[in-house]
């Protein structure tokens, strides 16, 4: 009998916090779920060491670590940005690095616009007024707790164009929005506007960051290019939070010189206690749940095992390495 392979998630908690199954996975070998993040190297050493298939969120993979791992012949991440694994040196050891394209595409849009309506429509506030008891006090049927913005006619700056920006341009012109996109890869037939990146910051009212961190992209909205944006525009990131200088973005809605953000991601998660921007005015934040509906973490799931299944097969699928 064919032995069956040692498989390990890594941090299984935020793919599944126990209300789906990891059934597709533990037909294909020896499953061992650990639900956190491992708190040491040496304990995700310990996690590792016989482990030939690994999955992995937010768990990062050096060339060091990797060279401690001989038996280790696959890793998975759960996520689509794979920033966190050292790919070519994976590759130079002979392990396959896999990701999860596009499993979260209409999740990461409807949050990126979930932050925006906050941020233009206040429904929060008002709601949280209603909840105070100021509507059953009001003199008139109606009363004003934050300005109200309509979407459409605005326009909407998307920087990254793949499966989600294009998702995300679907909305906005949904919304009547005027749509710009500034992306190294125009597609044709997309009905859109290119335009370059200091472009996109001085035409928005709203620039949502759609593109995965790299060295080009790290701090992309920064002092400069926040000094291109209107007052009354809006920055929205479900992206990476690398993507932001911090500070400048906190610098820039304490002074007024944007109108407000929607967050999603920040550059350390958790953040730690007293973060510029979570302090900052006209901010809304979320936990890095734009990935995290039920539907997509399923999906999430399901393409997981698709890549272990056919990695053992003889044909790895969604490789990057």
């Amino acid at each position: 009998m064919k032995k069956r392979p040692g498989i390990v998630i890594l941090d299984g908690n935020a793919a599944n916090p126990g209300d789906l199954s990891w059934e597709e996975l533990e037909e294909l070998g020896c499953l061992t779920v650990y639900p956190h993040v491992p708190a040491t190297e040496e304990e995700l050493l310990e996690r590792s060491r016989d482990a030939e298939i690994i999955l992995l969120n937010k768990v990062p993979f050096s060339a060091d670590l990797l060279k401690k791992l001989p038996a280790l012949k696959l890793i998975s991440v759960q996520a689509t940005g794979y920033d966190l694994v050292d790919v070519k040196a994976a590759r130079a050891l002979g392990i396959t690095v896999c990701n999860a394209p596009a499993y979260s595409t209409c999740s990461v849009v409807q949050q990126a616009f979930s932050l925006l309506l906050e941020l233009v429509s206040s429904t929060g506030k008002y709601s949280d007024s209603v909840h105070r008891g100021d509507w059953a006090k009001a003199p008139d049927f109606t009363y004003s707790v934050a300005p109200i913005r309509e979407l459409a006619g605005l326009t909407f700056g998307i920087f990254g164009f793949g499966a989600i920006g294009q998702k995300a341009a679907c909305a906005a012109k949904a919304f009547g929005m005027r749509v710009i996109v500034c992306t190294r890869t125009h597609y044709p037939g997309k009905e859109v506007e290119y335009v370059t990146k200091e472009e996109l910051f001085r035409q928005s009212d709203v620039v949502s960051l759609h593109c995965p961190l790299t060295e080009e992209t790290r701090k992309l909205v920064c002092k400069e290019t926040l000094s291109l944006m209107k007052k009354s525009a809006y920055l929205i990131n479900t992206g990476r939070g690398g993507l932001v200088d911090e500070e400048a973005l906190a610098e820039a809605l304490n002074t007024g010189k944007i109108a407000g953000a929607g967050l999603d991601v920040l550059q350390k998660e958790p953040p730690e206690t007293g973060n510029v921007l979570v302090s900052a005015k006209n901010t809304v934040i979320t936990p890095h749940v734009a990935w995290a509906s039920k539907e997509a973490r399923k999906r999430l799931i399901h393409i997981s095992a698709e890549n272990v299944r056919c990695f053992l097969e003889g044909h790895p699928i969604n490789v990057v390495n």
